[in-house]
């Protein structure tokens, strides 16, 4: 883990920003054969090369060629803190360089694993769900979507990460276990870097790559219609969370200003349209803000909407962040939040929270480290 690539003084793109087809188009412009193409990724993803100088059962002249146009590596760790007897680990990585630029904070980036996973249902207590290891990745540094409760939303919006920024998280961890399953559920808007986030899933699930179960890959989105209709179209089992956060339209502009136009009924919709393509059941998120959302009126305002609707509703406690002004609900009232849904025939969960005192929410690592020099409060 200790050796890092120097990506200020080295611009070239990455190799894992490129499709296992577009390397196999340059590999047949060099002569070289396809498979050659699978050889290369399998060195990066699954054996953690540093170098190219490390795939040894490459040509040397095919290795030179290699190192003139593209390179490998991975970005510094900036940060690392563990939480829940080492099974919940929190990185800030540096991705200043990677974009070739000077190293600014505003490119540092946050990942968390996790050993179970957390859109499972099963995963607080349940055997299967202790033994899996769930990476939460990052897509862009900073968001736009400006969601008050959240520190990422607090920072703004720098620019969208490459693929192969988005597959080093994966990457750090794989090197000290397996990784089953990601969800793409940290800085940033997924959808908002669909292109970047899509090439990163098709090195993650094809066997070219990773060769990860579909099933096994989660996109949580803050509601972004039109890209929820083209992953739709993408054809495959990848699970999907929309975040709702509100009742009504008017309170989740309040929570959620950039949402516009966009309706709670509209995102529903989407929702069930893409688990009639898919076959996936969708999840609907929900932020719980003490005195904002979570009354019993809201409850029983949401299971009105939700009511008779094959969907699952994964409430979300309040991880409170520095420099905003709400508060986290006790669990007497996030019980009784849950029970109002369950009432009113809505599937809901409460997500098992994992690294609270290691600020493992969206954001909060990286304003802890990096808060004072170029990152908004």
């Amino acid at each position: 883990m200790g050796r890092t690539l120097d990506l200020v003084k080295d611009k070239k793109p990455h190799i894992l920003d490129l499709s296992i087809g577009e390397i196999e188009g340059r590999l047949a412009e060099w002569g070289q054969p396809e498979y050659r193409a699978t050889q290369i990724a399998r060195w990066v993803l699954r054996q953690g090369a540093m170098s190219f100088d490390e795939m040894t059962n490459l040509p040397s002249e095919l290795r030179e060629q290699l190192k003139e146009g593209f390179r490998v590596g991975m970005p510094s760790v900036l940060a690392t803190r563990m939480a829940d007897d080492g099974s919940t680990t929190k990185v800030l990585l540096d991705l200043g360089g990677s974009a070739g630029g000077a190293g600014s904070p505003r490119d540092a980036i946050e990942s968390v694993r996790m050993d179970y996973d957390p859109e499972s249902e099963g995963a607080a207590g349940s055997r299967e769900g202790r033994e899996r290891t769930t990476v939460c990745v990052s897509t862009q540094a900073g968001c736009a979507m400006g969601c008050v409760f959240c520190a990422t939303g607090q920072q703004g919006f720098t620019r969208n990460l490459t693929p192969s920024e988005i597959l080093a998280q994966v990457l750090h961890f794989a090197r000290e276990r397996r990784v089953t399953n990601v969800v793409f559920m940290g800085m940033g808007e997924p959808l908002a870097n669909f292109d970047g986030m899509m090439r990163a899933i098709h090195w993650l699930v094809d066997k070219s790559g990773l060769g990860m179960r579909q099933r096994g890959v989660t996109v949580s989105t803050v509601g972004l219609l039109r890209q929820i209709e083209r992953l739709a179209e993408e054809r495959l089992q990848i699970g999907l969370t929309i975040s709702l956060h509100a009742p009504n339209d008017e309170l989740r502009r309040r929570l959620v200003p950039t949402s516009g136009s966009v309706t709670i009924d509209a995102l529903v919709e989407a929702g069930l349209s893409y688990q009639a393509t898919t076959g996936r059941r969708v999840t609907f998120a929900y932020a719980l803000l003490e005195g904002v959302n979570d009354e019993l009126d809201h409850a029983r305002e949401l299971a009105v909407r939700l009511r008779g609707r094959a969907v699952h509703v994964n409430l979300v406690p309040y991880n409170p962040t520095a420099g905003v002004d709400l508060r986290r609900p006790s669990n007497s009232r996030v019980r009784r939040f849950q029970q109002e849904l369950l009432d009113g025939g809505v599937n809901a969960t409460v997500r098992v929270e994992r690294g609270v005192e290691i600020a493992a929410a969206c954001g909060q690592l990286r304003t802890d480290v990096l808060g004072a020099p170029g990152i908004p409060r």
